[in-house]
């Protein structure tokens, strides 16, 4: 499901558990923020950031989270690209043109 500013997605895992995750371009945040909660991972991304690599060829989106005891949590996200060669069943309609694309090969 899509809706404005944010993507989500869903894993179900055999058992029937199920992990739910969002990315979202937010106004408030300054960098990179990730959020875990009920079987919910959101992370969030500054709005311009995210505009700026939507819109480019920079291919992702990191930096770090402080959390307790002076560690940090690494975040990157990257973009999802199509395959040079098409797979049978795989969906690639909302994925990025690769940038190889159009470059032939050996």
């Amino acid at each position: 499901m899509q809706r404005e500013g944010q993507v989500n997605a869903a894993v179900t895992f055999p058992g029937g558990s199920r992990l739910e995750y969002a990315l979202e371009a937010s106004q408030a945040d300054r960098s990179p923020a990730a959020r875990f909660a009920a079987g919910r991972l959101l992370v969030s991304l500054p709005e311009a950031d995210v505009q700026q690599w939507a819109s480019s060829e920079q291919v992702s989106i990191e930096g770090a989270q402080p959390l307790s005891g002076g560690e940090q949590l690494a975040i990157l996200v990257e973009k999802d690209f199509q395959c040079l060669t098409p797979r049978e069943g795989e969906d690639e309609k909302d994925m990025f043109p690769h940038p190889l694309q159009d470059v032939e090969s050996c």
